[in-house]
C-alpha cells in the first residue's frame, strides 16, 4: 500500500519538482519504505510521476516505483495490491512476457501493456494508479471499481496535478484555495459527503470509483471520466437460493483467500457483527493453524457494547484477541490528529473507534488487516432497504406480498411500521414534495444557525442532496444497492478506512468488495437478500453456515463500531463548546445561534442529534485544514 503524486504542466515547471517532493512527504505515513520520483521532458511538457511505498508483496527493491516496463514505453505508479497477480502472471508468461520481480506492481504495469484498457476487468484487487505512456502522449488514470483507494486531481491552465491525498495535491497546485461552498452546505445540514466527484475544496475533484480519466498530452485536453465498470442488477433465472448459498460460498472463500496473500504479517478487524465475525471465521476455516490477531473496539459499560459478540468469535477460531477501550478525553487528545488523518469532514465518532483499531494493529506489528466493509451495501444490510423491497414487489402487482413483507419487516428490533410505510411513500413522491416531507420530518433546508441567504446568493442549492438510482421496475433494490456501492454509501466508509489505516502505515483489506461478487449477488433475486419476513443478508447467513457461529448468524440487531457519542459529547461540553467559538472566521455560520442550540442539546432541551458532531468536526476542520491550505501553509498539516 502507497501513496502517489504527480503533474503535467505544458509551460511552467520550475516549482513543481520541490512542490512534488513536498507532497511526497505528506504523504510518507502511506509510504515509509521507499520513495521514487521520476521526471519526463518531451515536446507534450513535463510529466512528474512520484510514489511513497509501504512494502506488503515482495519486500525487496523489485517492487519500487516508478516502474517503468522494458521497452522504455510506459510508466507507472501505483497504489493498492493486485490479489490475483499470480494468476495473471501465469497467464502474461504464457503469451512469452517475462518478469524481473515478484511485485504486483509489475504484472499490473505488464498487463495494461498487453490488454490495455481490457486489463482492468481481469483485476481482483484495490487500485489507483496512473500510467504514461510516452508513444502515445498520454496520462491514464484509473480507480478501482469501488473506490477502496483514493485518487484527487486538479486541472487549470494547462497544469494537472494529482495524488492520493487531498493535501498533497494542493500542494502540488501550489495556489491559495477557496472553500466548496455546496459541500459545505451538504454536510452541515444534511451529512452528506463523499458522494459525488466534488471535494471540500473548489476545483479539486475525486476520481469516481469504477472510472477512468485521460489526459492526452499533445492536446492538453483532459477528457471526461467514464466508467470501466458498473454494476449489472439483470436477475438470474432459475437459481434456487440453496446453490445462490452455495456458490456466494465458493466466492466469498475464495476471496478472503486472495486477500490472504501477504508477505508481512496480518490480522482481522472485528467488531462483532456479522461481516467482520465472517471474514475472521473464514480465515480460521482457511488457515487451520494460522495465528489469528483480532483488533476490536470495545464500548465499555456502554448499550452499544459489541464485546459478548466479539469474546463468542475469539473462542471460536482460537484468536489473540486485542480491544480497544476509550474515553471522551481520549477522543478529545486525538481530535485535531484525526480530522487532519481524514482530510476532510466526516460522519460521527464511529470513525476515531476506527482509528484506535488501526493504531493497536500498528502497535502489534500488523501491518495488514482484512475487514468488513461493503456486505451492508452489496447484501441489503442495515434495515433491509424495506422502501425499495416493498417498490419492487408493488411493480409487479404483488400487494399482499408487500404488505406481508413490511408487517414482518417492522417486528425486527429498530424498526416500525410507520418508518417502513414513510419509507414506501417517499418511493412515489415528486422531488418537491419529497423536500417538503423531510422539513416536515425535521430537517431544516435553512436553519437559524447558517446565513442561507448568502449562501443562496453564491449559488448554493439550498435542498437535500437527493440522488436517485436507475428507475429498475422489479428490481429497485438491487439498483438502489448498485448506487450505494458506487456513489451514496460506500465510497464515505472507505476514505475512512483508508485515511485510518494509512494514518498508521496498515493495510485494510475488503475481501466482500470484488466485482465478482458484486456481479454474482446483483443477479440474484431480491428476496434472497432480504427476505419475506425481513431477515436482512439472508443468503449469506445460510453461505455461512458451519464457519460462522449460529448465534451470529441468527442476530436481529446491528451495532458494528459504534461509539456512545451523546455520553463522550456531554463529557466535552465546555471544551467542545470552546472549539466551536474559535469558528467566528466562517462567514455563513450564525455562531451566537449555533452555540444556543448547542447548549440546549447538552443541557437536554433538544434531542441530541449528530448535528453537534458535524458542527465540531466541521469548525476544526475549518481551522486546522483548510485556513493553512488557504494560506499555503503546508507545515501546518503535519
Amino acid at each position: 500500500m502507497c501513496g502517489l503524486a504527480g503533474y503535467w504542466s505544458l509551460q511552467e515547471t520550475a516549482g513543481l519538482a520541490p512542490r512534488l517532493d513536498t507532497a511526497l512527504g505528506s504523504l510518507r505515513l502511506r509510504g515509509p519504505d521507499d520513495i521514487g520520483v521520476e521526471r519526463w521532458q518531451s515536446r507534450w511538457g513535463e510529466v512528474g510521476l512520484g510514489h511513497t511505498r509501504l512494502s506488503i508483496i515482495d519486500l525487496s527493491s523489485g517492487g519500487h516505483q516508478p516502474m517503468t516496463s522494458g521497452d522504455g514505453r510506459y510508466s507507472i505508479v501505483f497504489n493498492g495490491e493486485i490479489y490475483n497477480y499470480r494468476e495473471l502472471r501465469d497467464e502474461l508468461e504464457k503469451l512469452g512476457y517475462g518478469f524481473y520481480s515478484q511485485s504486483d506492481t509489475e504484472v499490473l504495469l505488464i498487463a495494461w501493456s498487453v490488454w490495455g484498457e481490457a486489463s482492468l476487468t481481469k483485476l481482483i484487487g484495490m487500485f489507483a494508479f496512473v500510467i504514461l505512456d510516452r508513444a502515445d502522449g498520454t496520462l491514464t488514470c484509473a480507480r478501482d471499481a469501488f473506490g477502496i483507494k483514493p485518487f484527487f486531481y486538479a486541472f487549470k491552465d494547462g497544469k494537472f496535478c494529482f495524488a492520493s491525498e487531498l493535501a498533497a495535491a494542493v500542494i502540488l497546485r501550489g495556489e491559495r484555495v477557496t472553500l466548496n461552498l455546496q459541500r459545505a452546505y451538504d454536510y452541515l445540514c444534511h451529512g452528506d459527503y463523499d458522494s459525488s466527484d466534488e471535494t471540500f475544496i473548489a476545483q479539486f475533484y475525486q476520481l469516481e470509483p469504477g472510472k477512468i480519466l485521460v489526459l492526452d498530452l499533445s492536446s492538453g485536453s483532459l477528457r471526461e471520466p467514464h466508467r470501466w465498470w458498473t454494476p449489472r442488477i439483470e436477475p438470474v433465472s432459475n437459481i434456487s437460493i440453496v446453490d445462490a448459498s452455495i456458490e456466494l460460498r465458493r466466492l466469498f472463500l475464495e476471496s478472503v483467500s486472495q486477500h490472504l496473500r501477504s508477505d508481512v504479517q496480518l490480522g482481522a478487524a472485528l467488531s462483532g457483527g456479522l461481516d467482520s465475525s465472517a471474514v475472521v471465521c473464514a480465515i480460521r476455516y482457511l488457515e487451520p493453524d494460522a495465528d489469528i490477531h483480532t483488533f476490536s473496539f470495545i464500548a465499555k459499560d456502554s448499550k452499544v457494547s459489541e464485546e459478548n459478540w466479539v469474546d463468542i468469535i475469539n473462542e471460536q477460531v482460537g484468536a489473540i484477541p486485542h480491544k480497544v477501550f476509550v474515553d471522551a478525553s481520549e477522543l478529545a487528545s486525538d481530535l485535531d490528529k484525526m480530522i487532519l488523518t481524514q482530510g476532510e469532514p466526516f460522519g460521527s465518532t464511529s470513525i476515531y473507534a476506527q482509528y484506535r483499531v488501526f493504531r493497536a494493529a500498528r502497535e502489534a506489528g500488523v501491518k495488514v488487516t482484512l475487514d468488513g466493509q461493503g456486505a451492508d451495501e452489496l447484501l441489503a444490510g442495515y434495515n433491509g432497504y424495506p422502501g425499495k423491497r416493498m417498490h419492487s414487489l408493488l411493480d409487479q402487482g404483488l400487494i399482499k406480498d408487500a404488505l406481508s413483507f413490511l408487517f414482518h419487516w417492522r417486528a425486527w428490533p429498530g424498526r416500525s411500521m410507520s418508518h417502513g410505510a414513510k419509507l414506501l411513500v417517499s418511493e412515489y413522491v415528486t422531488d418537491d414534495i419529497y423536500q417538503r416531507l423531510r422539513q416536515f420530518a425535521g430537517s431544516d433546508t435553512q436553519p437559524d444557525w447558517l446565513d442561507w441567504r448568502q449562501l443562496e446568493e453564491n449559488g448554493v442549492r439550498l435542498r437535500f442532496p437527493r440522488v436517485l438510482p436507475d428507475d429498475a421496475p422489479g428490481r429497485r433494490l438491487m439498483s438502489e444497492l448498485a448506487l450505494s456501492v458506487t456513489s451514496r454509501g460506500l465510497p464515505a466508509l472507505l476514505r475512512h478506512a483508508d485515511r485510518n489505516s494509512m494514518r498508521f502505515s496498515v493495510e485494510s483489506r475488503v475481501p466482500f468488495l470484488t466485482t465478482r461478487i458484486a456481479d454474482f449477488i446483483f443477479s440474484l433475486p431480491e428476496d434472497y437478500l432480504i427476505s419475506p419476513r425481513g431477515e436482512t443478508k439472508h443468503v449469506f447467513r445460510q453461505a455461512m453456515r458451519g464457519i460462522v457461529p449460529d448465534a451470529v448468524l441468527d442476530r436481529r440487531d446491528k451495532i458494528g463500531f459504534a461509539t456512545p457519542e451523546q455520553q463522550w459529547l456531554r463529557c466535552l461540553g465546555d471544551q467542545a463548546r470552546g472549539w466551536l467559538g474559535q469558528a467566528s472566521g466562517i462567514e455563513f455560520l450564525r455562531l451566537p445561534q449555533m452555540l444556543q442550540v448547542y447548549d440546549r442539546m447538552l443541557a437536554g432541551e433538544l434531542s441530541f442529534s449528530w448535528q453537534a458532531w458535524r458542527w465540531i468536526n466541521f469548525c476544526r476542520w475549518h481551522l486546522k485544514v483548510f485556513e493553512p491550505m488557504a494560506r499555503l501553509n503546508y507545515s501546518s498539516w503535519s
